[in-house]
């Protein structure tokens, strides 16, 4: 199996990570991957925000949690997380950010780097509590936060067997 196919079958959300720092060059290419992502017509509207301080995750985190009335929310604690945001005027805004969230996931796993998708920001990210992070933290406020990749080292856990249940459908 040639490596692309073998990453792209291998990939799997991780949910528990190490207390372990990932190195600047690797970061660096996983956000260079997210930029080469496709994006309608082109216009790459999007931005990216790397938080690499886990107290400023942490606040962010009890203010998504506060916003969707949800206790104990968290985002499983990784070392870094990246928001990726896009103009709320940008017709298919999310599905530029959801493509470049893929190509984060597909390159931090062929670096030997866990991903999850958290997409609650989604939701919560008009809280006045969360859009003031957000002002903070540099992301306009025309822009819409999409998801969040969170990004670490996965800490070990017990493989299983996951069922692939979608169906392909061919016509010819």
């Amino acid at each position: 199996m040639n490596a692309v196919m073998e990453n792209l079958l291998t990939r799997r959300s991780v949910r528990a990570f190490e207390n372990r720092e990932i190195p600047r060059d690797e970061l660096d290419q996983i956000l260079k991957a997210a930029q080469y992502a496709p994006s309608a017509m082109n216009r790459q509207t999007w931005q990216f925000t790397v938080v690499c301080s886990r107290t400023k995750i942490q606040e962010l985190a009890a203010a998504i949690g506060k916003a969707l009335n949800r206790d104990n929310y968290n985002m499983y604690d990784p070392q870094v997380i990246v928001i990726t945001s896009n103009l709320r005027e940008a017709r298919f805004g999310i599905d530029d950010n959801a493509c470049a969230l893929e190509n984060m996931f597909l390159a931090a796993h062929s670096f030997g780097i866990g991903s999850v998708w958290i997409n609650q920001l989604r939701d919560a990210c008009d809280d006045p509590a969360v859009r003031q992070m957000l002002r903070d933290f540099g992301i306009p406020d025309d822009h819409a936060a999409y998801g969040i990749a969170a990004l670490g080292y996965p800490a070990p856990v017990p493989p299983r067997d996951i069922q692939r249940i979608g169906k392909v459908i061919f016509v010819e």
